[in-house]
């Protein structure tokens, strides 16, 4: 069987990855497209958060490891803009690290829902 934080670790090398690519390699979007797959990226790095902390959350008070989950991906996306900015053709920004948030927000959101209802 495999570890679950092997799922952790996936998602944080894709995002890597990803931020890794040159700006003029990357692919022209519409504007503001880039905040959706930071939402998307980031909710599913808290989902696979939340998959291996999920064992850990029985019985417990889940706010505590919610909150957790979504500081987590708020450094590791100051840590990606923060490797971005050394990226040719790149920069930091300070909305896509909202958009980050807000990815892991309604992912765990919807799990605790999920989870309570």
């Amino acid at each position: 069987m495999v570890p679950k934080f092997l799922a952790i670790l996936f998602v944080m090398i894709v995002i890597f990855i990803l931020s890794h690519i040159p700006g003029k390699n990357l692919p022209s979007m519409v504007s503001g497209m880039d905040k959706l797959f930071h939402t998307i990226a980031y909710a599913a790095l808290a989902g696979s958060c939340l998959f291996f902390l999920n064992p850990l959350m029985a019985n417990k008070k889940n706010w505590w490891f919610e909150f957790w989950v979504i500081f987590f991906c708020f450094l590791y996306g100051l840590s990606d803009e923060f490797h971005q900015s050394f990226i040719i053709g790149r920069s930091s920004s300070w909305k896509d690290i909202g958009a980050d948030i807000i990815g892991a927000t309604v992912m765990v959101f919807g799990w605790h829902w999920w989870r309570t209802r």
